[in-house]
């Protein structure tokens, strides 16, 4: 106890010890440390993107699996387990357990419309579980996808309080977008710091995130020998664009040649022989699913294609597997593999973002406008060997999509169960044996907010009281440890919860489920709502409302109330939720010099300079022309670059996949301009100048608008994922040899249709073409 201390003596405030002038009549006192309690287990968290409820073994999925289902066999499958339809609300609420319009993601964090259920941060008041786990002494650690911080928040120059570090991470490296590609992903972070131009190669981005989560632990290990770990790995697979090592996908050759129609049935026998779904359960008739065909009609040459790119995601599947195979061989080598806590889940069902012939050319299928050109490109031919590498940004067609949702109804984005009906696997082999006697599958209700208070229940954990200094609000979801220690227990408790997405509504209640696909005309029409009983059909087959009008207003009701708790309201009955941006973003639109060295600009404040619009680039050079890349903006995914090259410069435009080249002779250059013109009907024209002389001319291109460019704008090298494939063989980043000042983007006039049309992009996109 401080003695002696003057008045006015500042800083010994909460010192235990004694304070006198000198050392000798003064005690020291050292704060305790914060320490996880003795015996505290790992906690690890794998949550994989856009796969299926059926795609893993222990759900019925053919899928080689072993890893997943070593850990079910061990421990406990939930064959009614829910998430959200979307990546980012599906995370919010995982790390939050706060449903996730409260969350602030009530929609992915492409959109800014300014409202309270759609900020696209996470409230400081709600502790994530990384913030909880350190506040109990774990380290806290994540690989891979972020997609909680909004989009203009991502670039070099934006606040980062939003970040994973500064949401309670100690370690961190991944994409903080909502995908990336597995091969040259676009953007990869390291803690706070963008991974500048990273020449990788042909590394696979699932493989790098498992080196880098056992170099956390590794590393840990080397300083903390007893310190207890969270870690979050949030997989980029099996996200679009689906991409896969060449053996794996050779090791699916031939295995999907029967079609979708036969892949669903089988899964479906092997659900209800496992007890996943009652038995006598029934297909869906396949309405609302889009135009899938019957496979046996197809012509041999598509169903070949169509089988390769089930071959390409059984392949991302499989490895994401072995990652978790590699993940649990070392706990074992370390011998904390018993003492560890490890979570399998999705963030949603498979995704018909393919459509209904699925593509090779991933981003134009993203553009949903009106005033697009029928020769709009949609898919670009590529040998079927290339598919699933590098050079190709493809995903399957729909077919494949509710096959990997069987034995449910639609796809992600959609309120139905394929949109949110999810595996979930638990295993803490110490901590939650199994009874000789218990098959380890749980059918009671969960949802994806009760995993964050179940977590901390199972290590003996407490949720953060406050963060930063701000008290900590409630959370939503609740526990099912109990479910988990006792079979018996069957039911985890919960009754309702509501789902809202856009102007879809959906409320679990009283053993039903209500579902409003759709706002009418009026907000209380109960005609609206359709009323389905999971215990007689989980598959949504039959509408019930008629018979059961007072469920359906007592549900509805429900809803609404729910959706005033939880600031759920605006619903969306425009295109406004994701259409509209603040002012703020106006200011990303004003001209750029970027110089060479600069690190990569990021994806969306690079299309800012030119989305929908018209725009030039200039080239400052000095003394005798070079060789290298000039600039380059995006990657096999659509995207253009200038490079220079045995005294001529090339231009390269890639169309979504489709490509084109211009050579121009010259002896020397000290500016060069590229002009690019907004013509009508989403096209370009595009005018190079050489000193004042033009050189170059295409009188029309694709424009390339949604989410492509996909990698941002480099200056003086070829970062990230090459534009022009030809090129990257031979000369790989390609690095300017000669003296390149600057090059300045300058944004020019609006294309008419700039605020006109709705571009739908990414998560967004599969609900639309529902």
């Amino acid at each position: 106890m401080t003695s002696g201390i003057p008045d006015g003596a500042r800083g010994y405030e909460g010192f235990g010890g004694v304070i006198s002038t000198r050392t000798s009549e003064s005690t020291p006192w050292w704060p305790a440390p914060r320490r996880a309690r003795a015996g505290a287990p790992n906690v690890i968290v794998v949550l994989v993107d856009d796969m299926g409820f059926s795609d893993v073994s222990p759900f019925g999925g053919e899928i080689d699996t072993p890893a997943v289902q070593a850990l079910a066999d061990e421990g406990y499958r939930f064959a009614n387990f829910h998430a959200t339809p979307l990546c980012s609300p599906s995370r919010a609420a995982l790390l939050t357990g706060a449903n996730p319009h409260r969350a602030g993601f009530g929609m992915v964090a492409h959109a800014d419309p300014g409202y309270p259920g759609y900020r696209m941060l996470l409230p400081r008041e709600l502790p994530t579980l990384a913030e909880s786990f350190r506040e109990n002494g774990y380290a806290t650690f994540m690989v891979g996808k972020w997609h909680l911080t909004l989009e203009s928040l991502m670039h070099d120059g934006a606040d980062r309080s939003s970040w994973p570090v500064q949401r309670g991470f100690d370690r961190y490296f991944g994409s903080m977008d909502g995908f990336t590609t597995l091969y040259h992903p676009h953007r990869l972070v390291r803690d706070n710091s963008v991974v500048a131009d990273d020449p990788q190669g042909e590394e696979y981005l699932t493989d790098r995130l498992t080196d880098e989560a056992i170099a956390m632990i590794d590393g840990l290990r080397a300083n903390e020998a007893s310190r207890p770990f969270f870690l979050y790995f949030a997989h980029h697979a099996v996200h679009g664009p689906v991409q896969s090592k060449p053996a794996d996908i050779e090791k699916y050759r031939g295995a999907y040649d029967a079609g979708w129609d036969r892949v669903r049935a089988e899964r479906l026998e092997r659900q209800i022989a496992a007890g996943l779904v009652p038995d006598g359960t029934t297909l869906p008739d396949g309405a609302g699913d889009g135009d899938i065909p019957v496979w046996d009609d197809l012509d041999a040459q598509t169903r070949a294609l169509f089988a390769r790119h089930m071959e390409v995601y059984a392949a991302a599947v499989d490895a994401v597997d072995q990652s978790l195979g590699r993940l649990v061989a070392h706990l074992k080598e370390i011998g904390e593999y018993d003492d560890t806590i490890i979570v399998f889940t999705s963030d949603n069902g498979g995704t018909a973002e393919g459509g209904p012939t699925g593509t090779r050319s991933y981003f134009s299928q993203f553009v949903h406008a009106a005033g697009l050109p029928d020769d709009w490109v949609r898919d670009v031919e590529r040998p079927l060997d290339e598919m699933g590498g590098p050079r190709v940004h493809g995903h399957y067609p729909a077919g494949w999509a509710r096959a990997s949702n069987t034995p449910f109804r639609r796809f992600k984005g959609s309120l139905y169960e394929g949109g949110i009906h999810t595996p979930l696997v638990v295993s803490w082999p110490a901590g939650l044996p199994r009874d000789a006697d218990d098959d380890g599958i749980r059918t009671g209700f969960a949802y994806i907010t009760d995993l964050a208070p179940t977590l901390l229940e199972l290590a003996g954990a407490t949720r953060a009281a406050e963060v930063a200094g701000v008290p900590a609000e409630d959370a939503d979801g609740e526990s099912f440890a109990a479910a988990l220690r006792d079979g018996r227990a069957g039911e985890t408790g919960r009754d309702d919860q509501y789902l809202a997405l856009v102007d879809q509504r959906a409320y679990f209640g009283r053993g039903f489920k209500a579902v409003a696909p759709a706002l009418g005309p009026v907000d209380d029409d109960l005609s609206d709502w359709r009323l389905y009983d999971l215990a007689a059909d989980p598959t949504e087959s039959t509408d019930v409302a008629a018979e059961h009008p007072e469920v359906v207003a007592d549900l509805a009701e429900r809803w609404r109330a729910a959706a005033w708790r939880n600031t759920v309201f605006p619903l969306g009955d425009d295109f406004s939720l994701f259409g509209v941006r603040p002012a703020t973003d106006l200011a990303y639109a004003q001209p750029v010099t970027i110089r060479p060295g600069t690190p990569t600009l990021e994806r969306w404040r690079s299309a800012r300079l030119i989305s929908l619009r018209s725009f030039t680039v200039e080239v400052a050079l000095e003394g005798a022309l070079g060789e290298g890349m000039l600039f380059s903006h995006g990657d096999q995914g659509g995207g253009y670059a200038l490079s220079a090259e045995a005294g001529s410069l090339v231009f390269a435009y890639n169309a979504y996949g489709r490509m084109t080249r211009r050579v121009m002779e010259v002896a020397a250059a000290e500016r060069i301009v590229v002009r690019f013109a907004a013509l009508p009907e989403f096209g370009w024209e595009i005018v190079a100048e050489v000193d004042g002389v033009e050189r170059m001319r295409l009188d029309r291109v694709p424009m390339l608008i949604g989410m492509a460019p996909f990698t941002g704008i480099s200056v003086g090298v070829d970062g990230g994922g090459p534009v022009d494939w030809e090129l990257h063989e031979r000369r790989g980043r390609f690095p300017y040899s000669g003296e390149l000042r600057w090059v300045q983007y300058v944004p020019g006039a609006k294309a008419p249709y700039n605020d006109e049309v709705m571009i739908a992009v990414d998560e967004v996109s599969a609900r639309l073409m529902d």
